[in-house]
């Protein structure tokens, strides 16, 4: 199977993935991370670093949900322009 090189914005979306999971791991281990989230500590680096721009859908879930973040305020966040940024808490505020 033949793979397509990724585009600057898959790139860069995987580059805001990494940097959200790195926030919201804080000072916590990232092996800790790892293991509640049933991946590989490599793994997880790859990802925090962008080294692995577009990660499996269920390994983001898994992270995120070790992490305590939803898929919701994931999304809205890798997908923010650099203008709009959400809080790592995983909370946007919504426009009036």
């Amino acid at each position: 199977m033949v793979r397509l090189p990724l585009t600057a914005a898959e790139v860069e979306r995987g580059r805001r993935l990494g940097a959200l999971l790195r926030r919201a791991r804080g000072d916590r281990p990232m092996l800790d991370v790892a293991l509640a989230a049933r991946v590989s500590p490599e793994t997880l680096r790859k990802i925090e670093s962008g080294r692995v721009a577009t990660p499996a859908f269920p390994t983001v879930a898994a992270i995120a949900g070790a992490l305590g973040l939803s898929l919701d305020a994931v999304w809205a966040q890798i997908n923010a322009t650099a203008h709009e940024p959400v809080p790592a808490g995983g909370h946007q505020r919504r426009a009036r």
